[in-house]
């Protein structure tokens, strides 16, 4: 089946949009690796910050799909029901994805979190080839594998393995699976939708199942300066508007599998913005574990050929 490519494909060498697919996923990721730095400097709990992350994104994509049905009359909306489950449940796992991964934060350690949360690839391997019938080559298994370590020795110093993490352990992984899900999810939209449609529709249903959680799980819904709205405003637009959208773009030309282990620059990229932004060091350990990640990504790439 052919894939919605918002009008890039029209004759240009499948390599090009490739090309320029893996940039914008580069892009995308730096964007997303933000949105810790917003999370912490945010003056609401975790869940209402994620809230007014897709909310406040809402009228930008808003815009963006209807100067999209301008420019082409309305094609490609979702018009039956399996359409509109499918946009909503990409929202409804993002949404799980954000609220499972700050309800580990609670009950383990950061580092036992993020470690966990970034397992995605693996499920979506799995996901892949027992329910989709796809084959992946032992290069690109070795890139998962490779990019998993270095996630791991990135973040494994902080690591603490005992019976008092493992129920937020549990919920890291969750998190995974969440992940994983909204990844398989837009990769299939995308063979039937543009990026605003799918990026529109998933925020609608995640600002609501968002709204409801943070409604019975947090007191404060409503930063209480112009500097958290400021902050909860660059969380929505760099992060959810930007990267999410960059994301899912460029899931049109690049396998959801390959896109996964992309993702685990995060925790790399997350590192460096906190040593440039809040000071914070990094040691020899981290960047063996960064070199590792970028070694098993690009093997991933090779296998994904």
């Amino acid at each position: 089946m052919m894939r919605v490519g918002e009008g890039d494909v029209g004759g240009a060498p499948l390599a090009r949009a490739e090309s320029r697919a893996l940039m914008l996923l580069a892009l995308g990721t730096a964007a997303i690796a933000l949105s810790p730095i917003f999370f912490r400097l945010s003056e609401i709990g975790p869940i209402a910050s994620a809230f007014w992350r897709v909310t406040l994104a809402l009228p930008l994509l808003g815009l963006w799909r209807v100067a999209e049905i301008k420019r082409n009359g309305g094609a490609g909306s979702p018009r039956s029901l399996r359409d509109w489950a499918g946009l909503f449940a990409a929202g409804l796992f993002f949404a799980g994805d954000l609220a499972f991964w700050h309800w580990s934060l609670t009950h383990t350690t950061v580092a036992n979190a993020t470690l966990f949360a970034n397992s995605a690839p693996v499920f979506v391997t799995l996901v892949g080839w027992l329910f989709f019938r796809r084959r992946f080559s032992p290069r690109f298994l070795l890139g998962l594998a490779g990019a998993l370590a270095g996630a791991g020795l990135l973040i494994g110093a902080s690591v603490q393995i005992g019976p008092d993490h493992v129920v937020g352990d549990g919920l890291g992984m969750v998190t995974a699976m969440f992940l994983a899900g909204y990844l398989i999810t837009v990769e299939r939209l995308r063979m039937r939708f543009s990026t605003a449609t799918i990026m529109v529709w998933s925020a609608v249903a995640g600002a609501m199942s968002l709204l409801l959680l943070a409604l019975a799980t947090e007191p404060v819904l409503v930063p209480h300066t112009a500097t958290g709205w400021l902050v909860l405003l660059g969380l929505a637009v760099i992060s959810h508007a930007g990267g999410q959208s960059l994301i899912a773009y460029s899931m049109a030309h690049l396998p959801v599998a390959f896109t996964s282990v992309s993702l685990l620059l995060q925790p790399l990229l997350a590192a460096i913005f906190a040593a440039v932004l809040l000071g914070e060091a990094i040691g020899g350990l981290q960047v063996a574990g960064g070199i590792v990640i970028l070694a098993g990504i690009v093997l991933a790439r090779q296998g994904s050929r």
